[in-house]
């Protein structure tokens, strides 16, 4: 399974990650949304959860893709 971690999408903001984690309301609940997302598609395609369909994986994965673009958006801004 690839890893689609934020740290790992994006290396190079690791300590700007953190530091808006930290001091930044808006980018916090972002980054929790996009780590509770990830997480649940990371239970269904190790199978840890096998009741969804197909439809709904990759509904998922669209909804993972907009907040990750979200969050590269508000990088570049702050």
């Amino acid at each position: 399974m690839e890893n689609h971690t934020l740290t790992h999408e994006f290396p190079e903001y690791v300590q700007k990650i953190a530091e808006l984690k930290a001091s930044d309301e808006k980018f916090l609940k972002m980054y929790v949304n996009y780590e509770e997302v990830n997480a649940l598609i990371t239970h269904y395609e190790e199978g840890e959860q096998n009741h969804t369909t197909d439809e709904h994986l990759t509904d998922l994965r669209k909804k993972r893709v907009h907040l990750k673009d979200d969050i590269y958006n508000y990088l570049h801004q702050n």
